[in-house]
C-alpha cells in the first residue's frame, strides 16, 4: 500500500514496487505550494473521473495510474471501502491527485495544516 508523507515544502506518495508496475507510475512529488484545493469525498473508487491511461483497474476493487480528464491527468491510487482525499493542483504535470485513504478526514486534514 502507498505511504503518504508530508514535509514542508512537498507532498510526496510512496508507491510499492507492485504498484508502480501496476499503476505504470512511480512515486508523485507535489510541492505544497502547487495545492490549491483538498477535498474530501466519501468514496473514492466512484468518485474517479475521467479514462484511464496508463494504469490499473478492477472494477469494484482498485484503481491505481492516470486518468485523463477535461481539466489535464489526474493520479488515481484508490481501493474499495476507502474514502479519499483529492487534491486540486495548480502549474504542475498533474492537475489533480486522487488518494484512497481509511482516515480521509484525517489526512485531509494534515494537508491542510502543511499548507
Amino acid at each position: 500500500m502507498s505511504a503518504v508523507h508530508l514535509t514542508d515544502q512537498e507532498l510526496r506518495v510512496e508507491l510499492t514496487r507492485t504498484e508502480k508496475l501496476a499503476g505504470l507510475h512511480g512515486d508523485v512529488r507535489i510541492p505544497l505550494a502547487a495545492i490549491t484545493d483538498v477535498e474530501v469525498v466519501p468514496d473514492a473508487l466512484t468518485a474517479t473521473r475521467g479514462l484511464r491511461a496508463p494504469g490499473l483497474q478492477l472494477p469494484g476493487r482498485r484503481r491505481i495510474g492516470t486518468w485523463r480528464t477535461r481539466n489535464g491527468a489526474e493520479f488515481v491510487d484508490t481501493r474499495r471501502g476507502q474514502a479519499g482525499v483529492r487534491l486540486t493542483l495548480s502549474g504542475h504535470r498533474l492537475a489533480s491527485v486522487l488518494l484512497g485513504d481509511d482516515d480521509a478526514q484525517g489526512l485531509a486534514a494534515r494537508i491542510r495544516a502543511a499548507r
